[in-house]
């Protein structure tokens, strides 16, 4: 089975500006999804795809990695992530597998993403592997629509008054991980594929990065996932 890694990384950003080069450990973003990617004991390409010059150069060279030029079509506050994928897999056919990793979820390893790729030589028929974490302070029991008055309607019914204990967890896509099987991704034009499954990792460590409090939050996180997974 063949593996291709991509990072997208966008040089417009209206949340974070310039945030794919927002430093962690005194490395970019965009350097920590690759090192995740590279460091893959099961990913044979990694491509890194950017409109951005700025952004191709802040990421050191590597004999799987590949630097490629987005076209400005691709890389529009509209442009679908989707887009960029296809446009990879065009210039790069007869892959059998494509990860993607989000540079603005850093928080994740080498082994979790081979981990994640054995989930597809295990199950023949299995087409995704998301990665998610469970949530339970952040449950739809806890969550509220509101009238024009402001008048509270649970968001779902029959657990607003559950102890915390007693509720079921949900689980929310952190951002780390979307693999899915090419023929998979072009059949559907989606990594949301119809017959996939979760990769559950630590709610601890959930971190991605949309706007500034993200940033401080995840500067924090990051020392101590550090010290753990050292």
């Amino acid at each position: 089975m063949k593996v291709i890694a991509i990072i997208p990384a966008r040089g417009g950003s209206k949340g974070v500006p310039h945030k794919n080069l927002i430093t962690l450990g005194n490395k970019p973003l965009i350097q920590h999804a690759v090192s995740c990617a590279l460091n893959s004991l099961l990913v044979d390409k990694v491509v890194l795809t950017s409109d951005s010059d700025i952004i191709l150069e802040k990421v050191e060279e590597a004999k799987k990695l590949v630097k490629i030029k987005r076209p400005e079509a691709l890389a529009t506050d509209k442009s679908s992530v989707t887009g960029a994928v296809q446009h990879v897999l065009d210039t790069f056919p007869g892959y059998d597998l494509v990860v993607l990793l989000q540079p603005t979820s850093p928080l994740r390893t080498s082994k979790d993403l081979d981990l994640i790729i054995d989930e597809f030589k295990k199950d023949a028929n299995l087409d995704g592997v998301i990665s998610t974490v469970p949530l339970i302070d952040m449950h739809p029991a806890r969550m509220y629509n509101l009238s024009e008055d402001a008048m509270m309607e649970p968001y779902q019914e029959g657990g607003e008054t559950l102890r915390r204990q007693d509720l079921k967890p949900v689980y929310y896509r952190n951002g780390c991980f979307y693999a899915v099987r090419v023929s998979a991704f072009i059949k559907e034009n989606t990594f949301m594929v119809a017959h996939k499954k979760a990769y559950i990792m630590d709610s601890k460590w959930l971190a991605n990065i949309d706007d500034e409090r993200d940033v401080l939050l995840t500067r924090y996180l990051y020392d101590l996932w550090i010290k753990e997974n050292s």
